[in-house]
């Protein structure tokens, strides 16, 4: 098994695709490593090594896709959100302790602000209409003394990213060449991949998911990525025709996007049929599954997975795929353990993981580490922060984040389950359940809903359906009707928080 990204891309036919997007033609494997060797050579000539961190803050895109491939073969890649205000770049450019920054050709936004105030190198990646998709020239200003050339180890950091903390200061995850490797192969496993795949990838390219199962799973397996824009359920049937996919991979607001919109457009679906479809990243709705493989006539495959597992933990496999569950260990090994003592049980407690895709700790934080990772018989384990068990099938199936669950005066209830309830009420198309703070039970439950287009359905209605399949304690007090659910950056509902969001709390 390749154990760095330069070794991800050394077995693959030179003519063979890798990278193609909307109106390009399609970058080769063969112009892929000679990217990567022309990325390199100017990184080094510009004085940067294969530990110095390279921040890239670029559209979503191909260019994204190989400045992220390209550049972790040389050193350490951190991708940002491009969306950022300045002070914000500014706080994540000195937190990971940045080196140089890569922006677009003519940037001069807030990453560029908050790079010059820290006096990082600034490069450049310019492309021409000419350019096969993802192919770029690397520029910066001269000066400076060039770095010994040399290639990063196994054990060298490849990828850092920052936890999406919504409480406390976000941490650093830092992911070395082995994890990412490791977790690239664990996923075109469990997958199937092969060089006939081709992944349209329409997830964030400066969060895990995008990264790891999207771009670096693909290429281990010589297969290729065709590169959107960005996520737009009303172009996605015709990128769909243009890009001839085999698979997509995608969050649950995501997919259930795509779905208001797959009736009209039932041709695509049936002239590009899918080998797959991947979920990830949140729990998949299980109505949610069962639509999406009645729709596209194709196994829904639900994976389970985080920035500090390098993305995949566990994996629906192709011959049974149960709603509800986020599947079976697929790569690192998967217990559960009690929550506030180091051991493992059995029945419900904290997910914990341990294995090759799993980061050595958190950066510059010895508190965190000491709290999420422990050792039994010489096995170091992850505390995921998530509550589960496992079926007799090996199944694992999720009851919430242990910070998500609603304490309502010393009842606990998973908001992930009266998601499900509620999605059965006909006129719900998208639920989430989240904690409202109570003057005496402490949390209350409560509800965010968006209705079907054309259908009506009162607070009352829905929290009286509620009532005839949940115990009363579990019946949202509060259910309130939205266009929208607010959504994170990487489209992913949240729950912490949301009660705050909606103007629920009462501030003194």
């Amino acid at each position: 098994m390749a154990n760095t990204m330069t070794a991800l891309l050394t077995s693959h036919p030179d003519t063979a695709p890798a990278i193609g997007a909307p109106g390009r033609d399609w970058l080769t494997y063969g112009y892929l490593r000679a990217h990567a060797d022309d990325v390199r050579a100017t990184l080094r000539a510009h004085g940067i090594g294969p530990r110095d961190r390279v921040a890239i803050v670029l559209p979503n895109g191909p260019e994204m896709a190989t400045a992220f491939v390209t550049i972790a073969q040389a050193a350490v890649t951190a991708p940002l959100n491009p969306s950022y205000r300045e002070d914000e770049f500014a706080f994540y450019l000195d937190d990971l302790g940045a080196r140089a920054i890569v922006l677009a050709a003519g940037e001069e936004g807030p990453a560029f602000a908050a790079a010059t105030r820290l006096g990082l190198t600034i490069l450049r990646a310019e492309t021409d209409a000419g350019m096969e998709a993802g192919r770029f020239r690397l520029t910066g200003d001269a000066g400076g003394t060039p770095a010994p050339d040399g290639t990063p180890g196994e054990d060298d950091v490849a990828l850092i990213l920052h936890t999406s903390g919504t409480t406390s200061r976000p941490k650093i995850v830092p992911l070395l060449q082995s994890n990412v490797a490791a977790s690239a192969h664990n996923i075109a496993v469990s997958l199937k991949l092969t060089a006939a795949d081709r992944c349209m990838n329409v997830m964030p390219l400066f969060h895990i998911h995008g990264l790891i199962a999207a771009v670096s799973a693909s290429l281990q397996a010589g297969g290729s990525i065709w590169c959107a824009p960005g996520f737009d359920a009303m172009k996605f049937f015709g990128w769909m025709r243009d890009a001839r996919p085999t698979w997509y991979t995608a969050v649950p607001t995501m997919h259930q996007a795509i779905l208001t919109r797959a009736a009209r457009n039932a041709d695509a679906i049936a002239e590009v049929p899918l080998r797959f479809l991947r979920s990830s990243s949140a729990s998949l709705p299980g109505q949610v599954m069962e639509q999406l493989r009645e729709t596209f006539g194709a196994p829904v495959i639900e994976a389970y997975g985080m920035t500090e597992a390098t993305h995949q933990m566990c994996c629906n496999p192709f011959d049974r795929q149960k709603p509800g569950a986020v599947g079976v260990a697929a790569g690192p090994e998967v217990a559960i353990a009690h929550e506030t003592e180091n051991h493992l049980i059995e029945g419900t407690g904290e997910v914990v993981i341990s294995g090759a895709n799993v980061t050595p700790g958190y950066e510059s934080n010895p508190d965190a580490n000491a709290k999420n990772f422990f050792e039994v018989a010489g096995k170091r384990w992850f505390r995921t922060g998530d509550q589960g068990a496992f079926d007799a099938d090996g199944f694992l199936h999720l009851t919430g984040r242990l910070k998500e669950i609603i304490n309502r005066g010393g009842e606990k209830v998973s908001p992930l389950e009266v998601d499900g309830v509620l999605m059965d009420h006909p006129a719900v198309q998208q639920v989430v359940t989240f904690a409202l703070p109570h003057p005496k039970l402490g949390e209350e439950v409560a509800a965010a809903v968006v209705l079907r287009d054309g259908m009506e359905a009162t607070e009352a209605e829905i929290r009286e359906f509620a009532r005839t399949k949940l115990a009363e304690f579990k019946v949202p007090r509060k259910v309130v009707i939205l266009a929208e659910i607010p959504k994170g950056a990487t489209g992913k509902l949240q729950r912490i928080g949301l009660a705050e969001k909606l103007g629920l709390v009462e501030t003194a």
